[in-house]
């Protein structure tokens, strides 16, 4: 989901930070009523949890440029479900600075653009958890309908944040429109392998269950709200 340097350029970056500072104001709202409720020691462990996972998806695990962007395996909604919305909007954003500080730095310029695109699908998520998810029932006990709608709606959104980025910087032509109907195709894998992801780390999790130190994942991953 890297927007590709070159896109959005010159005044039009101004949009990105300001939608960047929106987000990151929801992810500060978030933490603080982590923090609150949880505590600021399980809100940094698992913030620092999810930074590293971020960084390593993001730099370890397989990537490609495809089109306007990249193909990655961002997992986005297997962090959440581990984590919690808060700390998974800080491991996304931390995770993807420290990536670009240390190996890309000219991904630097496009940091609000790519923040915004991560972030504001995990926020979307979070809302249709709530919806979709009944209130007695605990993430490990996810069904994989509810896993592959979280996963897909996670998704698209990256999807349609990489085709707005595209859209508002390079216009309409149409190299643009195939480059980005090229990245959207890609990412059809990537809705189909990241739900199985989800209900494997569940898995993995549920078996876990009263062995996982309390702080370390979020209280919902094994009890109903």
């Amino acid at each position: 989901m890297h927007i590709e340097p070159g896109i959005v350029t010159g005044a039009k970056l101004v949009l990105s930070y300001a939608t960047g500072i929106a987000a990151g104001g929801v992810a500060l709202k978030l933490a603080a009523e982590t923090v609150r409720t949880q505590g600021v020691g399980s809100f940094a462990t698992r913030t620092l949890a999810t930074t590293g996972l971020v960084f390593t998806f993001f730099q370890v695990l397989p990537h490609f440029p495809v089109g306007v962007s990249e193909l990655h395996f961002i997992l986005g909604s297997t962090l959440f479900l581990l984590f919690g919305a808060a700390p998974a909007a800080f491991g996304l954003a931390f995770g993807l600075l420290l990536q670009g500080v240390l190996f890309v730095p000219t991904d630097l310029p496009q940091y609000a653009m790519n923040v915004t695109t991560l972030l504001v699908p995990l926020f979307a998520i979070q809302e249709l958890a709530t919806r979709i998810i009944p209130r007695n029932t605990a993430y490990v006990d996810l069904q994989y309908r509810q896993a592959l709608a979280l996963s897909t709606a996670y998704q698209s959104g990256i999807v349609a944040w990489v085709a707005f980025w595209a859209l508002y910087g390079s216009g309409f032509g149409a190299t643009n429109l195939t480059n980005i109907a090229a990245f959207a195709g890609s990412y059809a894998l990537v809705i189909v392998i990241e739900p199985l992801a989800d209900l494997a780390v569940l898995a993995l999790a549920k078996s876990l269950r009263g062995v996982t130190a309390p702080g370390l994942v979020t209280p919902r991953l094994h009890n109903g709200a």
